[in-house]
C-alpha cells in the first residue's frame, strides 16, 4: 500500500511534528473516545490505560507505520503489522471499531496540533491511518478465518478442570472448551480470558498457553498481580486466583501469537525472568515430545526459588532431554536452592555463558531485562533475526527495539 503523491509530501513535512506530539495526542484519544464509546472500555486493558502503556504503545505505532510508507529505507513494518493483529485477535476486535477509533484519533491531532492541522494535513493523516487500518483488518480477518472464529462472536466457553498452585502467588488452569474440539495452536502462543467483575465491567487479559501444542486442555499460567507505587492490584488475576477453581466457566479467545517454535534442528536458548517463564515452559514439553535430541540452554532469573513457577516441571523436562542444560539467577540469594546447576545470586549475567553457535532464542520478561539480554546476545555474536521475544502487554519495543526508550 502506498500514499498518494500529494499526502506523501505532506506526511513527509509534518511527520516530526506528529512524532513529537504523538504520545500526546493518543493521551487526548483515549479520554475521548471512551467517553464517546465508554462500551469499548471492555475491549482495552484498563490497567495499561491507567499507566501510560497503552497510549505509549499506539503513537509508536501510527508513527512508526507513517515512517514507514514514506522512506524507503526504514525497516519493515510487516513483523510489526502482524504482532499488533494477533494481540486484536485475541482482544476480539472488530472490523467496524476502526471507524469510531480513526474519528477519534484524528480528532485528537486537531486538539493537539490546533491551526497546523489544515485540511490538507488532516487528509494526508487519515490516508495514512486507513491504510494502517486496512491493512490490520486484513490479517485480523485472516486469523479470525484461520481460527475458525466468527469475528461478531469472538469468545468461547471454556471450563476449568484443574487448578495448580505454582507458587504462593502464580497458579495453572487447564482448560477445555465447554462445546466442541480444543482449538490448535502453536507453541509459544497465548489467549485472552476476559472476566465480568463485580462492579459491573467486563476485563480481558491475555496469557500464555504454558503447555505444548497436543495436549488435551490448554493452560494457562498467571501471577495475581500486586500493586505498587499507588498502582492498584491486578483486576483480573486477582478475580481469577480468588475464583477460578474447577468447574468455573470462562469466555477465551482463540489461541494467538507471532513468536512461535519453529521446526528446525537448530540450539535454542530460552532466556526468561519471573512470569516469563510461561512461554519457555510450553517449549521445553514441546521439544521433549517432538525433538528430545535437540540442544537446549534455559536460562531463568527470578526473586527466589520459591517463587519460580513451573519449576519442577521444567526440571524433569530438562532433565528427560538428551542435551539441555539450565542456569538460574535468584535476586535473594542462591545458597540453599535445589537447582540442578548451583543457582547464582543477583541478576542474570551473560557474561560468562557460552550460547551455542546459530542458536534461536526466545525471551520473555519485563523490558529492561530483555534489553540487556538481548545486548548481551549480540555481544556474544547472536544473530539479531534469530533473537524473538514476547511482550505481556502492549509492546513499546516492536519498533526500535535497539531504544533505551
Amino acid at each position: 500500500m502506498k500514499l498518494s503523491p500529494e499526502s506523501e509530501a505532506v506526511v513527509k513535512a509534518t511527520a516530526g511534528v506528529v512524532a513529537e506530539h504523538a504520545e500526546q495526542i493518543t493521551k487526548t484519544f483515549y479520554p475521548d473516545m471512551f467517553a464517546a464509546h465508554p462500551e469499548l472500555m471492555r475491549v482495552f486493558n484498563k490497567a495499561n490505560q491507567a499507566i501510560g502503556e497503552q497510549p505509549k504503545a499506539l503513537a509508536a505505532s501510527v508513527v512508526a507505520y507513517a515512517v514507514n510508507l514514506i522512506d524507503p529505507d526504514a525497516p519493515d513494518f510487516t513483523p510489526v503489522m502482524e504482532r499488533i493483529a494477533h494481540k486484536h485477535v485475541s482482544l476480539g476486535i472488530q472490523a467496524q471499531e476502526y471507524t469510531i477509533v480513526g474519528h477519534h484519533l484524528l480528532k485528537a491531532v486537531g486538539t493537539v496540533l490546533g491551526d497546523a492541522v489544515t485540511p490538507e494535513v488532516a487528509s494526508a493523516w487519515d490516508e495514512v491511518y486507513w491504510l494502517f487500518a486496512t491493512a490490520l483488518i486484513a490479517e485480523e480477518a485472516k486469523l479470525y478465518a484461520l481460527g475458525g472464529t466468527d469475528p461478531e462472536h469472538p469468545w468461547r466457553k471454556y471450563t476449568v478442570v484443574e487448578r495448580t498452585e505454582e507458587t504462593p502467588e502464580v497458579f495453572s488452569l487447564a482448560l477445555t472448551p465447554v462445546e466442541g474440539d480444543l482449538p490448535g495452536h502453536r507453541t509459544g502462543q497465548y489467549v485472552a480470558i476476559a472476566v465480568d467483575l463485580p462492579d459491573g465491567e467486563r476485563q480481558p487479559r491475555q496469557y500464555t498457553i504454558s503447555n505444548g501444542a497436543g495436549a488435551e486442555s490448554l493452560q494457562v499460567t498467571v501471577r495475581r498481580v500486586r500493586g505498587v507505587d499507588g498502582v492498584p492490584d491486578g483486576q483480573v488475576s486477582g478475580w481469577l486466583y480468588d475464583n477460578a477453581q474447577p468447574g468455573t466457566v470462562l469466555d477465551v479467545s482463540q489461541p494467538a501469537g507471532d513468536v512461535i517454535l519453529d521446526d528446525t534442528d537448530a540450539p535454542l536458548v530460552l532466556v526468561s525472568a519471573g512470569i516469563g517463564v510461561t512461554p519457555m515452559a510450553a517449549i521445553l514439553e514441546d521439544i521433549t515430545v517432538r525433538q528430545p535430541k535437540r540442544e537446549v540452554l534455559v536460562l531463568h532469573a527470578d526473586t527466589a526459588h520459591g517463587n519460580q513457577a513451573l519449576y519442577a516441571s521444567m526440571r524433569k523436562r530438562i532433565e528427560f532431554l538428551d542435551n539441555a542444560s539450565s542456569q538460574v539467577w535468584y535476586e535473594e540469594g542462591a545458597d540453599s536452592a535445589p537447582t540442578l546447576r548451583p543457582a547464582k545470586a543477583g541478576r542474570m549475567d551473560l557474561t560468562d555463558v557460552e550460547i551455542p553457535s546459530g542458536a534461536k532464542v526466545f525471551m520473555c520478561g519485563p523490558l529492561p531485562f530483555m534489553r540487556d539480554a538481548r545486548k548481551a546476545l549480540l555481544a556474544k555474536g547472536v544473530a539479531a533475526e534469530n533473537i524473538g521475544y514476547e511482550v505481556f502487554g502492549p509492546d513499546l519495543w516492536a519498533q526500535n527495539p535497539d531504544s533505551a526508550a
